[in-house]
């Protein structure tokens, strides 16, 4: 059976656009145009992702989204018009699993859609906290410490760092990574490169240990570091 997805934006075009790729893409879709009606459909309809407009009548999504995480861990990615950082965290903090800013590209709607399917399999997810020596990973507050003392990431770094230490010790190729924080491969694999040197240098700089290994010729993996 095909994957079901809830659109929930309060642009009937942005909505249909969505809608019609990702049916062409062999997803189930349904629609809604305001916060309360997203409520009932998601409680109603189990959907297996949903994709959240971050402004939206009657209920914001920033609300919706919050009473979505009470009541499941349904995989949602947030549509915001709004490009500033500031934003991008917030919806992360409220428990969003991704975030895309419109205009956005169909296609790397889809392949979004598809990544955040592939790393929750089927409802399976990773834990939403991570604790390896001593540094502690929280998806949900948004927050990573080591030994207590807090590291500042960007949210790419603050993904690609969740991405790897909860598969710690597995190789993660470049492609793997990209897809994940642009939606889909592409010839700008170098960025994966900047940000991971970016992060390197703020957990050693933490922790005084390497923790991120490159793979030469093929991408990168997080050591098993011992407690």
């Amino acid at each position: 059976m095909s994957q079901f997805i809830l659109v929930v934006d309060d642009e009937p075009k942005v909505a249909r656009l969505a809608r019609d790729y990702l049916e062409k893409n062999g997803f189930r879709v349904l629609t809604a145009g305001d916060g309360q009606s997203a409520l009932t459909m998601a409680r109603r309809e189990k959907p297996d992702l949903i994709i959240l407009d971050l402004m939206l009548p009657q209920l914001d999504g920033r609300e919706v989204c919050r009473i979505l995480r009470r009541e499941s861990d349904v995989p949602i990615i947030m549509l915001t018009a709004l490009s500033e950082e500031i934003d991008q965290v917030t919806g992360l903090e409220i428990g969003a699993d991704d975030y895309i800013s419109k205009p956005f590209s169909v296609r790397a709607l889809v392949a979004r859609v598809r990544a955040l399917l592939r790393r929750t399999r089927g409802g399976v997810r990773a834990p939403s906290i991570i604790r390896i020596a001593g540094l502690v990973v929280d998806s949900e507050k948004y927050s990573i410490t080591f030994n207590g003392n807090p590291i500042k990431l960007t949210p790419n770094e603050f993904k690609l760092l969740y991405l790897l230490a909860s598969r710690p010790g597995q190789t993660l190729t470049r492609e793997q990574l990209l897809d994940d924080l642009h939606g889909a491969a592409s010839s700008i694999d170098r960025s994966v490169d900047s940000h991971i040197k970016n992060l390197r240098k703020k957990l050693e700089s933490a922790s005084g240990e390497s923790m991120i290994e490159t793979v030469y010729g093929i991408g990168y993996r997080f050591l098993n570091i011992e407690s």
